[in-house]
């Protein structure tokens, strides 16, 4: 039986090495505050069961259709750098937002605090322009052997590019890039949902609760 978690607390700074046992027992952060919880109702009123999930850099090769969001936005131009929010990030999420018909986020802000670069840990941020205009950002943060995932946005108007993909196989490459043995996607949950997408990274294990312990997905979920 999954052990019933509602946990929270407030931090202003965390060492590197300290993010990378956070984040192994499955708390996330948005700002200063951190949480962890095992389960959330549905749309529907039934209880949804939470598992954190995270890559194994090490391991983790790219699925054709991965490849494909790579190669349909190759003529896009990125960028990976210390987090900072501004007017065209704000209207970019406002914009964003949209899309979503309940559990509307109120600002970015919500998820990123009121100033990123200044802690509880290092966060950076990829931006993604077609010629000068920003169509898609994400946010991770870095620890000492490990990222997480914040949180990312993309123009609705360009949702057949598959930005969301894109931008975390950007964050993969670039913690591969700097040697890191993990990267925390988030939460999905173990019932269909719509953070399914990220079950569909090769190498990714989730947090069973019950047993303390990060085991991988199996069938053919992560193909």
């Amino acid at each position: 039986m999954t052990p019933i978690l509602d946990d929270a607390f407030i931090c202003d700074s965390v060492p590197a090495e300290v993010m990378d046992q956070v984040w192994a027992t499955g708390w996330r952060h948005f700002g200063r505050q951190f949480f962890r919880y095992s389960t959330q109702p549905a749309s529907d009123g039934a209880l949804q069961t939470i598992t954190p999930l995270r890559i194994d850099l090490a391991s983790c090769t790219l699925t054709k259709s991965q490849r494909r969001v790579l190669n349909k936005n190759a003529d896009l131009r990125t960028e990976i750098v210390p987090a900072a929010i501004d007017g065209e990030l704000r209207a970019l999420f406002q914009r964003h937002k949209q899309r979503f018909t309940h559990n509307i986020p109120d600002t970015l802000e919500t998820f990123l605090g009121p100033d990123p670069a200044h802690g509880p840990c290092e966060c950076r941020m990829v931006r993604v322009f077609d010629g000068p205009r920003l169509i898609a950002a994400s946010f991770f943060d870095l620890g000492q052997q490990s990222a997480s995932s914040v949180y990312g946005l993309f123009e609705p108007a360009d949702s057949k590019r598959s930005l969301g993909i894109f931008t975390l196989l950007l964050e993969i490459e670039h913690c591969r890039a700097a040697g890191l043995r993990h990267l925390y996607s988030g939460y999905a949950t173990r019932e269909p949902s719509v953070y399914d997408y990220k079950k569909q990274f090769r190498s990714t294990e989730f947090l069973d609760w019950s047993a303390a312990a990060w085991l991988p997905i199996e069938g053919d979920e992560a193909r």
